[in-house]
């Protein structure tokens, strides 16, 4: 377990409002944000350690040898960064997304562009299968971009597998855990759930989050020990292949009615700011668009070699 000066947990809980916040935007992913502000694998490996030797330590009523064996100071103080975000943030997310889009993501578009270079530098071989597999993130990831959500049932077992998938997608950069359960039509669904504090489907959905996360986090743990630059070139791919999705200026192709009576955006294809503004009937906001992304661009590169620097001195 890795020890950290006040400052140190400070950073780590401004880490988790950032995954959180991006975590409530279907299109975004908060494991991008855990990559390039490098606790991703220390999250992982702390997940990972939620095991049978963690029950056994926590059965003894040794807490202490509990807490430690799963790196339970960072989950908590990371945890609470991500609620505190999903209660405050999201709000103006939210709001930001229903009154300006173009530039809410123009922003992330620049985040994730400058995401997969920096994810992409920690690979310290190109190969061909190593090519190979970031084409195939790409393809993977812009495949889920462009799929259309269907309907799906309602029934507990739906909701439990909802959660186990979703959750795998929110700790894999580049792909939304948000966006996964908008194609399982199951987004808007638990968010009401949530709002209107229907138990059975919280403890459902939080029980299929738990087992995806928990089986997981071994699968990726291994592919990122056993194949790294292969495993890193697919999660750049996943990023890449996002951008699709986070591109500013759309044109609705089909809309659909939700249960509230409003008429929201099913099918969209991208176009260019001037075309947009043709269709839409109001400013591209293009001059803020490109100061956005290239603010998103270079916070994080900036928060890369803000990383970079502590590493090298720890």
């Amino acid at each position: 377990m890795k020890r950290r000066s006040l400052k140190e947990y400070i950073l780590l809980f401004s880490k988790g409002v950032a995954m959180g916040a991006a975590d409530v935007v279907p299109g975004v992913s908060g494991g991008t944000i855990a990559f390039i502000t490098g606790i991703y694998e220390e999250l992982l490996n702390s997940i990972r350690s939620v095991n049978g030797e963690a029950i056994k330590l926590l059965l003894r009523f040794n807490i202490a040898g509990f807490w430690k064996h799963i790196n339970g100071t960072f989950l908590v103080v990371l945890l609470a960064g991500i609620g505190l975000s999903f209660a405050s943030l999201s709000r103006l997310i939210l709001y930001l997304l229903a009154n300006y889009p173009e530039m809410l993501w123009s922003f992330f578009f620049g985040l994730i562009v400058a995401s997969a270079v920096v994810v992409a530098k920690k690979i310290t071989r190109w190969t061909p299968g190593v090519i190979i597999s970031g084409v195939v993130g790409a393809a993977i990831a812009f495949y889920i971009t462009v799929a259309t959500p269907g309907q799906t049932p309602e029934a507990y077992w739906f909701i439990f597998l909802s959660g186990a998938i979703a959750i795998c997608a929110m700790i894999l950069p580049g792909i939304s855990g948000s966006f996964i359960l908008v194609l399982l039509a199951k987004y808007e669904f638990i968010m009401l759930a949530l709002k209107d504090f229907k138990i059975s489907i919280i403890i459902t959905f939080g029980l299929g989050c738990l087992t995806g996360i928990l089986s997981f986090s071994h699968v990726l743990n291994w592919m990122l020990k056993h194949y790294h630059n292969i495993t890193v070139a697919l999660l750049t791919g996943f990023m890449v292949g996002s951008l699709n999705k986070v591109w500013p200026w759309k044109q609705t192709l089909e809309t659909y009615t939700d249960r509230h009576g409003e008429v929201k955006p099913l099918v969209q294809e991208n176009v260019l700011p001037g075309t947009y503004e043709t269709i839409v009937g109001h400013e591209s906001y293009l001059t803020y668009g490109i100061a956005l992304a290239l603010f998103g661009f270079f916070l994080v590169y900036l928060i890369d070699k803000f990383t970079d620097d502590n590493t090298t001195k720890v």
